[in-house]
């Protein structure tokens, strides 16, 4: 039983992550930011109410938890308006997270575990480069990925300087059920078989069932070997968007329309829609190596991508 204090809990990981950590008896509270977010919990979190992510905590919450799981973000969003976007991000992602590992090891916290994102490594591999490896040089290009970026610098120097462990999980494309943006749109667009381009794409892309994230996250509390590591985690099995789309028709029971338009015309096509970052993310490859996580901590995805692509679609069914 392992005392673990969660942000983010009422969130796309979160829910799932409480769910699993409930019915292994462990000791969970969460950071909620109004008392009416208290009934999006399960009765046995203890909610703590605060204002900002940025603010002290409640000593006596921190005094008796020993592994604290940093899920609160700012996600990516696709053509960001704001003036400032990089400061946006770095307000939860990277200030909010810092502040929280300083309270955490002067408080005695013996983990602290942060949701980072692959867009640390990059946007995308070619199909004829090596995958994201934890080794390849940081490559961040945007504002998200940047903020992320400069939390895991700043969480892994502070475990330096004091006796805060720190664990960073770097995941791809997560899914699962309650997936909102893009991969909710593809499963609508799919339900009601509407005819869509993607035939002929030839590309890689690494995926993460939620389930599977949740399996790694909880690997991560007490082992040993994931002290001050960082983590690439996915599936193991890459799609390209083609297959994505075939296997979440089977699992929708329906089948999918798909024309065989060639990539470069639809790249073309998203560019002088304005849409190239979308078309960068159906046309591209993005494949990681999480190799490491399963060899340093003798993991192994618990569900593969069909189960993980079929629990997903029984949700969506039922939502």
């Amino acid at each position: 039983m392992t005392s673990i204090l969660i942000t983010g809990a009422t969130g796309f990981v979160g829910k799932p992550l409480c769910d699993r950590l409930i019915i292994e008896n462990h000791l969970v509270s969460a950071t909620i930011r109004s008392i009416s977010d208290k009934e999006k919990l399960h009765s046995r979190i203890t909610p703590i109410v605060i204002n900002s992510l940025n603010a002290p905590l409640p000593q006596e919450q921190l005094v008796h938890t020993e592994v604290v799981v940093y899920l609160a973000a700012r996600v990516h969003q696709v053509n960001d308006r704001i003036p400032n976007p990089l400061d946006a991000y770095r307000e939860i992602n990277t200030r909010a997270a810092i502040s929280l590992a300083r309270q955490a090891a002067e408080n005695g916290v013996r983990r602290f575990i942060y949701l980072s994102s692959i867009k640390v490594n990059g946007e995308g591999t070619s199909n004829l480069a090596q995958p994201y490896s934890e080794q390849d040089t940081p490559n961040p290009v945007d504002p998200y990925g940047q903020s992320k970026w400069e939390a895991e610098q700043s969480l892994l120097k502070l475990s330096q300087e004091s006796d805060l462990e720190v664990v960073i999980m770097r995941p791809p494309l997560i899914y699962g059920a309650n997936v909102k943006a893009n991969f909710l749109q593809l499963l609508k667009i799919i339900e009601k078989r509407i005819p869509l381009p993607f035939g002929a794409i030839d590309n890689a892309r690494s995926l993460l069932y939620v389930g599977n994230l949740v399996d790694a996250i909880i690997t991560c509390l007490d082992h040993p070997n994931a002290k001050n590591q960082t983590f690439i985690v996915s599936d193991g099995k890459d799609l390209s968007t083609t297959d994505l789309i075939r296997h979440l028709g089977k699992a929708l029971g329906k089948s999918p329309l798909l024309l065989p338009i060639p990539a470069e015309l639809l790249r073309l096509i998203t560019k002088l829609i304005g849409k190239a970052d979308i078309g960068d993310r159906l046309l591209g490859s993005l494949q990681v190596d999480s190799n490491k996580i399963r060899q340093t901590l003798e993991w192994k995805p618990p569900y593969t991508v069909d189960q993980g692509l079929q629990a997903t679609a029984d949700w969506f069914k039922h939502s």
